[in-house]
This record gives C-alpha cells, sequence and structure tokens, in this order.
C-alpha cells in the first residue's frame, strides 16, 4: 500500500512539474503535445540539479541542427532527419527547464530566436546546394521566417486585445551579451513584428470599418482558430515535416511545400475578412 501511494505521489509529482514546464500558449501545436513537450520534459527535468542551463541548451541545439544541414548537404538525410528531432526535442527542453527553475530570461528568448533563423538559414542552403532550387529554396526560407513570424504575432494579439500578459518576467541582469542580442531582435524581427501587426489591424479595419476598436470584434479577428492555425506552423511542425520528406528522400519538393503552406494565412485571413464583412460591413 505506501508503494502504491508512493508511486501515485511521483506521478502526481511529475505531472504537476510538466504542467509547471509547460509554454501557457492560447491553442496548441499538435506535434509538441504528442511527442516534442514529453521528451523535452524529460531532457529537461534530467538537468534540473545540474549546472546546465538553458542557454547550453539553446547553444547545443544550435550546434546539432548546424551539423543536421552538414548531413543534409553530403546526402545523408535519413540522419538529417533523427538529428532534426533531436534539435527539436532540446528546442522544446530549453524553454522547459527555464521555466521550471523559473530562470526564463530575455537573453534565452532572443537567443533562440535568432539561433533557429541561424539553423532555418543552413538548412535551406544545404537544400538549394542538393537540389539546385537557389530561387526557390530563398524564397522557401523567406516564408517559412514569414509563417514563424506570423505564429509569434497572432498569438501576441490574441493576448493583447484580451488584456492576457504578452511577455514573461525576465530574470536579467543586463550585460552586453542581451544588448547585443536586443539590437539584433530589433534589426532582424521588430520591422516584422511592426509589419505584420500593422497588415492584421488594416485589415480588419477594411473588413469591419468604424469597429476595429470594439473589443468583441478585435477578439472575433484574433480568436483561437486564428492561433491554433499560426501555432500549426510553428518550428517544431516545420522541422517534423522536414524530417519527413528527408526520410522519404524527396528532399526536393521540400521548398514547394513550404511555399504552399502560405496559403494557410492567406486562406484564414480571407476566411476571417468575409465574416466580418458580412457582419459589420454594412
Amino acid at each position: 500500500m505506501s508503494t502504491f501511494r508512493f508511486k501515485r505521489r511521483l506521478v502526481s509529482t511529475w505531472v504537476a512539474e510538466f504542467r509547471r514546464s509547460l509554454k501557457p500558449r492560447p491553442t496548441p501545436e499538435l506535434v509538441n503535445v504528442a511527442l516534442f513537450r514529453p521528451l523535452g520534459f524529460l531532457v529537461a527535468r534530467s538537468f534540473l540539479r545540474t549546472p546546465v542551463r538553458p542557454t547550453h541548451l539553446v547553444i547545443a541545439h544550435t550546434v546539432l541542427g548546424l551539423v543536421a544541414a552538414t548531413f543534409l548537404a553530403r546526402g545523408a538525410d535519413r540522419l538529417a532527419a533523427l538529428l532534426l528531432q533531436v534539435v527539436t526535442v532540446l528546442d522544446n527542453a530549453d524553454g522547459q527547464l527555464a521555466r521550471l527553475r523559473e530562470e526564463e530570461t530575455e537573453l534565452g528568448r532572443y537567443l533562440d530566436t535568432e539561433f533557429d533563423a541561424v539553423v532555418n538559414l543552413a538548412l535551406f542552403t544545404a537544400i538549394a546546394a542538393r537540389t539546385r532550387q537557389r530561387y526557390r529554396s530563398l524564397a522557401a526560407y523567406a516564408v517559412l521566417t514569414l509563417l514563424l513570424s506570423w505564429d509569434f504575432n497572432v498569438e501576441y494579439l490574441y493576448r493583447s486585445v484580451r488584456g492576457e500578459e504578452v511577455r514573461s518576467r525576465w530574470s536579467d541582469r543586463g550585460g552586453w551579451g542581451l544588448a547585443l542580442a536586443r539590437w539584433i531582435y530589433r534589426l532582424v524581427y521588430t520591422p516584422q513584428d511592426q509589419a505584420i501587426r500593422w497588415l492584421e489591424g488594416k485589415l480588419l479595419a477594411l473588413a469591419a470599418p468604424g469597429y476595429q476598436y470594439h473589443p468583441e470584434v478585435t477578439r472575433q479577428w484574433w480568436d483561437h482558430r486564428v492561433t491554433f492555425a499560426g501555432a500549426n506552423l510553428g518550428l517544431s511542425t516545420q522541422y517534423a515535416w522536414l524530417g519527413l520528406f528527408l526520410w522519404w528522400q524527396r528532399v526536393q519538393q521540400y521548398p514547394t511545400f513550404v511555399l504552399s503552406q502560405l496559403f494557410v494565412p492567406l486562406l484564414v485571413t480571407a476566411w476571417r475578412w468575409v465574416s466580418l464583412r458580412r457582419e459589420y460591413g454594412g
């Protein structure tokens, strides 16, 4: 009986810790819920009482991502496919470890985003070299970057119009590393964020002229269905798809597949626009 109680208490503790490790999101990224978050939790928990910091995991999955790009360039597609899934597990684990330790930092957030972009560029450079689809691969990299930015910004807008906290509480103490990471983010990502938010707001104003600041209308424009579409265009999903294309030896088809995903935000936006236009367009 005591053994049963101990096991039940252990399971309860692990469940509570797992929930605490999760990043609160309005809607889930399905592959994360099903696979990568649980695996990431096991990795994070294994490092919980060690000197390993979340930023160490960021560096580790960045290096492994660059190794995967090297394998891809050399034709070792299945090795690259498997390694990319390890990258995704560690990419989830760094944030989970930070939340378990209550060590979320602004620097960690910037490094994760910026290093992911470096890995993505390396992967698409390798795809371009393998397939000789230079312009298509470059376009696919640009579209992937746009999709990830759209995911981030529709969630930001979803939270903003509901008065929810849109930023975590950072525990940084400043320093040159944070200053440099901020500068890179403002140079590369802030213009993207501003452009997407401006366009989203402009489309809302066109769909519901005169009602674009009404709380009910803004919540309808940025609802769960929109954030669900954005979340499932996230990086974990993208690497899972790339892994499947590599495993099936179809790397030459991957840039076209990424380009086709641009239809998701376009269709979601068209559906939102028509819905609001009918109700508030006059």
